[in-house]
């Protein structure tokens, strides 16, 4: 994508893309399998949250990055080119940081390659082979594949056929796939794609100061998901919170789009924004403060969990494929939704934070978590 000039055209910019995306689809599945698999169950839902932090991280140096090549460069080829060459520096160090790691030793026992899961295990703890605790874990360990071996068995396909032939496996997958619709619907995906619009369509004018709100947006995403990780996502209970939050972020977007619908403010514009746009700017960011520790980690933690040692991959796969296809369709209907709509868009995604509430209800009461 560094390539592509106005000689070059967008060529360029479409296969970085598409390069871009297999990368981050591959780590997006991925990553929460390694760490779930690593981690010891008293502390897994925290540490697969650590990898929503990473991903909130990210998002605020890339909102502060646009809003910083935006007030202090001219715009020119360099302003963005910019954002997109810091990307080489996460991607780099993450390249070089794989060849430390170590293999997952569950990995490893499916694959018979028992001493090296071992060694790695007690690397990965701090502890000798003969202490209680990793005895007690390789005997989870061991027991949970004599019960894969004994059920499904062992192999590349063998997941699929878990699958086909199991409608319990099937109905977990198809939870673990509807938690990412009802994620996307809550509109999150809209606002991170089309933040501009969304602060133009409250009152907000300027290129400059829509970044700022965006980068605002993602400071206060980042803090309550520290707040998450470390204090809510182990005490309240995964369904709790997609409940809470649900609940409280659509009373958000209901009155964001009531504030629209009455004042109208694409159709009065004003250098300064009102007190009622005030006020529609503070529930949107209240809107952030229920979203962010409910529907933007939470799914990624249940799936993780939720899937027997046989089809967790799989299963992992399929929750990470179906969060970037409703990723992407919410990406490619929004700016229509927006000009057709208006502040219809606002009611819509209300309604289907709404519906959450009862999706959630009552399945999540027969998830069996993982261990």
């Amino acid at each position: 994508m560094l390539g592509a000039n106005g000689d070059r055209g967008l060529g360029l910019i479409y296969g970085g893309r598409v390069l871009a995306g297999i990368g981050v689809g591959g780590a997006s599945n991925l990553t929460p399998i390694y760490i779930s698999e690593l981690a010891p169950p008293a502390i897994r839902g925290r540490l697969v949250g650590l990898y929503e932090m990473g991903w909130q991280l990210g998002g605020v140096v890339g909102f502060w990055i646009n809003y910083g090549v935006s007030t202090t460069m001219p715009e020119n080829h360099s302003q963005w080119i910019i954002p997109f060459a810091v990307q080489l520096i996460p991607a780099g160090l993450m390249f070089i940081g794989l060849f430390f790691i170590k293999e997952s030793p569950r990995w490893l026992m499916t694959r018979g390659k028992r001493d090296l899961a071992l060694k790695n295990l007690c690397w990965i703890r701090k502890l000798d082979t003969d202490d209680m605790y990793m005895l007690e874990e390789v005997a989870a360990i061991d027991a949970g594949l004599e019960y894969q071996q004994s059920t499904v068995g062992l192999g590349f396909w063998q997941p699929f056929k878990s699958l086909w032939n199991d409608r319990k496996v099937m109905y977990r997958f198809f939870l673990g796939c509807s938690l990412f619709f009802w994620q996307n619907a809550s509109g999150i995906n809209a606002i991170n794609y089309y933040s501009p619009t969304v602060f133009r369509s409250i009152g907000l004018t300027g290129t400059n100061t829509s970044l700022l709100t965006t980068g605002i947006f993602g400071v206060i995403k980042a803090v309550v998901t520290l707040i998450w990780l470390f204090f809510l996502i182990d005490n309240l209970g995964r369904r709790n919170l997609l409940m809470i939050g649900a609940l409280g972020g659509s009373i958000c977007l209901f009155y964001v789009g009531g504030y629209i619908a009455v004042a109208k403010p694409e159709e009065n514009p004003s250098s300064t924004i009102s007190s009622g746009g005030i006020s529609a700017m503070a529930f949107f960011y209240l809107w952030t403060i229920f979203y962010t520790p409910s529907w933007n980690g939470t799914p990624w933690v249940i799936n993780s969990e939720m899937f027997p040692q046989n089809v967790r991959t799989l299963g992992q796969a399929f929750a990470a494929a179906s969060n970037w296809f409703f990723n992407f369709l919410v990406a490619r209907f929004t700016q229509q939704m927006f000009t057709g709509m208006g502040y219809g868009v606002y009611f819509f995604f209300a309604s289907l934070m709404l519906c959450s509430i009862v999706f959630v209800k009552k399945p999540y009461n027969y998830l069996i978590l993982f261990e």
